[in-house]
């Protein structure tokens, strides 16, 4: 029989595999030569110099400055000669005016009941219900803190339940003597 896949032969070449990266393939000699090594330094010697020239570069090391932040509030002095005080007296005062806080309005009573033990620390905290105008018929938990005397106090209350995580409204009720 004949051997056409020659399988006898292949097992008697040996194969060598080997690796040239970065080397030609004779030894002693340099693949970039030293007339290409110089000639690419000028290029780019060149290159900077032409760039300085043209773009007009003005390479120097830059030192922070010292920042000194002074704030100077000049009150003007002639503000204080033409002053005008106006009575309160003269004008006729007919409303009273009262302050709330609402912290929020909840359709379970849960909620509000959750929100009056997170506030603990604020002053005069009720639930009041209230009928819903976006649906009519709808019972509403509003969760208010007030009255206060002025809008002082009541922002006041305001901040400490905006720190609480709230987002409050400040209402005002004024009402005609």
């Amino acid at each position: 029989m004949r051997d056409y896949a020659n399988k006898n032969n292949l097992t008697k070449r040996t194969y060598k595999k080997s690796k040239k990266v970065f080397r030609s393939g004779k030894p002693g000699v340099k693949t970039i030569s030293f007339q290409s090594i110089v000639l690419i330094l000028m290029t780019s010697f060149f290159l900077f110099t032409a760039s300085a020239i043209i773009f007009k570069t003005n390479i120097s090391s830059s030192n922070p400055q010292d920042i000194k932040n002074n704030i100077e509030i000049n009150f003007p002095e002639s503000l204080l000669e033409n002053s005008v005080l106006i009575e309160v007296d003269k004008f006729n005062v007919e409303e009273t005016c009262e302050y709330f806080v609402q912290i929020g309005s909840y359709g379970n009573k849960k909620y509000a009941d959750e929100a009056v033990r997170i506030l603990d620390n604020v002053n005069m905290m009720r639930i009041e219900n209230v009928t819903s105008s976006l649906y009519p018929g709808k019972i509403l938990h509003s969760v208010i803190s007030g009255p206060y005397n002025n809008r002082s106090s009541a922002n006041n209350a305001k901040e400490r339940i905006t720190i609480k995580g709230f987002d409050p409204r400040l209402r005002i009720l004024c009402r005609k003597k």
